[in-house]
């Protein structure tokens, strides 16, 4: 993807500003010379409000790049995001994934692994959705637009967004070298 002085326009499935922010982030550390702008819309993820495994939280960020692209066809990139969770070895751990799609590739990536604390973990396994569960433990409102659960237990040394922007740049390797991943649209 060459350098063409024309704004590219990145659709985010969702209305989140650090996922949105997040995304914007990756793109330009991946292509400094492009012009992007970021716009947040409502997709859904067709998967519980709170994925519990791997496929379900793929299978949520695929979907809502799906379903965004198809809102919005007239955009160049569509990306979907997102949170998961999944009991493992007596613990809950955390992760994300991002799918990005244009008209003519498609990227994934997925962010580092945390594990919750048994506390957050219990309150999801009662039903409460990870973001409640964070608000509840860590006395917050709408951390989700905040730092997160990785922001409140790393004191901000790991942000939401920057736990996020690794994963979006990872998913953007296929548009850097296209000639590697041919036949990639998903």
């Amino acid at each position: 993807m060459g350098y063409t002085g024309m704004m590219k326009k990145i659709i985010v499935a969702s209305h989140n500003p650090v996922k949105l922010q997040a995304t914007l982030e990756g793109f330009m550390k991946m292509f400094p010379g492009e012009k992007f702008e970021v716009e947040g819309l409502s997709a859904p993820s067709e998967v519980s409000d709170q994925p519990f495994d791997d496929d379900e939280t793929y299978q949520g960020a695929f979907n809502r790049a799906k379903n965004a692209a198809q809102a919005v066809p007239e955009a160049d990139f569509w990306v979907g995001l997102e949170q998961g969770i999944e009991d493992k070895e007596g613990g809950m751990e955390s992760y994300g994934w991002i799918v990005i799609r244009s008209k003519t590739q498609f990227g994934r990536g997925k962010t580092g692994i945390f594990f919750l604390p048994p506390r957050v973990a219990e309150l999801i396994r009662q039903g409460k959705e990870l973001g409640e569960a964070d608000d509840i433990v860590f006395g917050q409102t709408n951390s989700k637009q905040a730092n997160g659960a990785i922001g409140l237990l790393t004191k901000d040394v790991i942000t939401r967004k920057s736990f996020y922007v690794p994963a979006v740049v990872t998913a953007l390797i296929p548009f850097v070298h296209p000639e590697l991943y041919p036949d990639q649209l998903g």
